[in-house]
């Protein structure tokens, strides 16, 4: 089998031993049929790099395919227990690998096999990367646990992947009100989970308590509505309550909320070091030199590097990767320098999470001014950098690092179609979203002051343009300074379209009346067909889709129609990140007559 196999990178940003690994198998795609594949692996990844907390932290995390070409199309047990058994690689199959007591959707792995083409990439392990097996199916189905497993081509798929990511690496649990598709979970009977994200406590007593998401109690939640109780989840429906209406681990299609996402956050962060490299500590250093640290760079977001002597602030240095000894007021001695580097996101509420060693590091020298640095000449140049082969989107943070001479700091100049960019701070990063660019491309140039050395990169400023097409309406009603009307008396279906100058899968996102961004995948049952909106929603497989006003997901969920007018928007993300400014329409339901 790994004989056969071939390790194709898809994203680096880094060496392997030093980046969260992200490694993708695919299991029942033939020699043939290994460009749907790769297909399917560009569409699950533009999703995934959608969705908070990846795409704050894309730039930590290296993607890897595997790919394996498999003597038979298709996985075993799909979709029935009948079904036939297929020759693959991975041994993928639903039913928990055709168990006549599990459930059709439960999509399993062989452990060994996923394992060993795991390993043919060079620096992975199981301590820093995540296997995501990928089934050539149609069928809705995966699995999260030590693998996470998705089906490849299912309209849901690429939803699929995230919420088994957040099983598998941040062991987040699912916030289902059931087990059985189709039947109510029941009371929970339990104690206090250990799950981050239920609990059994009141909104008053965690707050009292100081326990569980009580920092968060009443912010707008990123999935929709606000932060605080409700009822059910743990595969229960009554006696436990979760953070939000409906996150990633209620709901495909929504956003983590922000206690999950908190956690995943840290759990990704885990996965590397903030410090990528430092002067060497083994043996005091010399006054009369610089110092650094090289830090990661995250895409949403500079790093913080606080620099103390002695336990001093250096206020001269906040912020820098490099400190000049020489233009600090070291007295003749033995002294402790430390550089601390903390990631500041706003994900992150709990000081004991910010604290841990995802989130924050330090590195200390002994300092002795009796030591003599031989200065030995270091050519100043670009040493690691945001990709330059590909556009980068206008709210990103564009980062170049450069050798590290000890006797002099190289200072990186950065300008933007061809002016100077003045006050930029930490001159290893820069902020684009702070310069909020005007539409269109724009060129992005990092230089090495007195040198040759010279970085350029084409910044895509404009947004992917959303498109809507809905289904024949009673009336159009149009108002001036209004969206559009379009009035029903039943179903309707609205179908998204995007268009963008730049490759890669835009991914399209509508809400109603205002709640959680929802991610279009067209129907469940066909990603070519439209989204179908109806007055109570449509049952498949015993989940709901679809009810326009207050969403309804499982058949007992209040299936009380809401008519009367309602917002809908919709919005773009394209491949570099940009978030089109939403737009939208009013839909007017009537009840019937």
């Amino acid at each position: 089998m790994t004989e056969s196999a071939a390790v194709v990178p898809v994203q680096t940003t880094g060496p392997a031993d030093k980046r969260f690994n992200l490694v993708v198998l695919g299991d029942g795609y033939t020699a043939a049929g290994m460009d749907e594949f790769r297909a399917d692996v560009d569409e699950h990844l533009n999703v995934l790099w959608s969705i908070e907390p990846f795409a704050s932290y894309r730039s930590y995390i290296n993607v890897w395919a595997v790919e394996v070409p498999s003597p038979e199309e298709g996985v075993d047990c799909d979709p029935s227990l009948d079904a036939p058994r297929r020759d693959t690689p991975l041994n993928m199959g639903f039913w928990g690998g055709c168990n006549p007591d599990s459930v059709q959707r439960l999509l399993t792995v062989d452990s060994g096999a996923a394992t060993a083409l795991a390993d043919l990439v060079a620096g992975t392990s199981s301590a820093n990367r995540q296997i995501v097996a990928l089934a050539n199916s149609d069928t809705y189905g995966g699995a999260g646990g030590t693998y996470a497993t998705a089906s490849g081509g299912n309209a849901l798929s690429s939803l699929i992947t995230p919420h088994e990511i957040g099983h598998s690496l941040g062991r987040l649990q699912d916030e289902y009100d059931y087990y059985a598709r189709g039947v109510p979970g029941g009371a929970y009977e339990g104690g206090e989970p250990s799950s981050v994200h239920h609990t059994l406590l009141t909104e008053r007593q965690m707050r009292d308590q100081r326990a569980k998401w009580w920092r968060w109690l009443g912010e707008e939640s990123e999935s929709g509505g606000a932060i605080g109780r409700y009822e059910g989840g743990m595969y229960s429906t009554k006696g436990v309550w979760r953070p939000s209406k409906h996150s990633m681990m209620k709901t495909l299609g929504y956003a983590f909320d922000q206690v999950e996402r908190e956690v995943m956050v840290q759990a990704i962060s885990a996965k590397v070091n903030l410090v990528q490299g430092r002067t060497p500590n083994a043996a005091p250093i010399g006054a009369d030199r610089t110092v650094w640290v090289e830090t990661l760079h995250p895409v949403g977001g500079e790093l913080d590097v606080v620099w103390r002597l002695d336990g001093r602030p250096l206020r001269q240095a906040a912020g820098a990767r490099t400190i000049d000894l020489r233009r600090v007021a070291v007295t003749g001695g033995t002294h402790t320098l430390t550089a601390t580097v903390t990631d500041p996101t706003p994900f992150v509420r709990d000081p004991a999470v910010r604290a841990s060693a995802a989130l924050t590091r330090s590195v200390s020298w002994t300092v002795d001014t009796s030591v003599r640095t031989a200065h030995t000449p270091v050519p100043a140049a670009f040493t690691g950098h945001t990709a330059t082969d590909g556009p980068v989107g206008a709210e990103s943070v564009v980062h170049a690092d450069t050798t590290h001479p000890t006797d002099r700091i190289p200072a990186v100049r950065w300008s933007l179609d061809g002016r100077p960019l003045a006050g930029t701070g930490n001159d290893r990063d820069l902020d684009l979203g702070a310069l909020r660019l005007r539409p269109g491309t724009h060129t992005l140039t990092a230089r090495i002051a007195g040198t040759a050395a010279e970085l350029r990169w084409s910044v895509d400023a404009t947004a992917a343009v959303g498109a809507y097409e809905l289904s024949e309406p009673l009336r159009t009603v149009r108002r001036p300074g209004r969206p559009p009307e379009y009035v029903y008396d039943g179903p309707f279906t609205m179908k998204l379209t995007a268009r963008d100058g730049r490759p890669g899968t835009v991914v399209s996102q509508f809400r109603v009346d205002g709640d959680g961004w929802y991610t279009y995948y067209g129907w469940p049952t066909d990603a070519d067909a439209p989204f179908r909106f109806t007055p109570g929603g449509t049952v498949i497989d015993d989940l709901v889709y679809g009810k326009l006003g207050t969403p309804r997901v499982v058949p007992w969920d209040d299936a009380t129609p809401d008519y009367g007018t309602h917002t809908i928007e919709h919005r773009t993300i394209d491949a570099a990140g940009n978030v089109s400014r939403a737009t939208g329409f009013l839909v007017t339901l009537l009840p019937p007559s």
